[in-house]
């Protein structure tokens, strides 16, 4: 069975406007790449027709996983999650016990992340270490380095 994946109406519609642009646009454009370099002679020899294969391949790869992603998404209803704890599309300033830096995160899917706005992936080591926590709590995060310890500040919903 496959994973579930949560989005934001916005993260699902950037992800079903990608699939149709690979759909409609680059696979016609790699459909004809094909036949203009199967045009150029012996497929045994011509590097340009493989090329243009193995990029189809890569292609159809792509959207097959787009589709997978799509057929497990759900959209969340913000109104009906817990607002004192935190969950995905939550957001949360934490501050760092080690060097005292504060940090304001929102939890959102993996495809949605994007950290220079300050989305994190709810599957990211700081994501997993503060799901379920509340203010006042303490997520400690694993990582290669060691157990980072942050104090949840303050969890509201956008």
């Amino acid at each position: 069975m496959s994973k579930v994946n949560y989005y934001t109406e916005e993260g699902l519609k950037k992800l079903r406007d990608e699939l149709d642009l690979l759909r409609d646009v680059e696979r016609p454009k790699a459909s004809q790449a094909i036949a203009e370099a199967r045009d150029k002679g012996d497929l045994s020899e011509n590097a340009e027709y493989d090329a243009a294969k193995e990029a189809q391949g890569m292609l159809e790869m792509k959207i097959s996983k787009l589709e997978g992603v799509l057929s497990n998404a759900r959209v969340i209803d913000d109104s009906q999650l817990d607002t004192s704890k935190v969950l995905i599309h939550s957001s949360v300033k934490i501050k760092h016990q080690g060097n005292g830096a504060e940090m304001t995160y929102k939890l959102v899917a993996q495809s949605e992340s994007d950290l220079k706005s300050g989305k994190i992936s709810v599957d990211s080591p700081i994501g997993k270490g503060l799901l379920g926590k509340q203010e006042g709590d303490v997520a400690e995060v694993t990582t290669p380095n060691g157990t980072i310890k942050f104090d949840v500040i303050k969890v509201w919903r956008d």
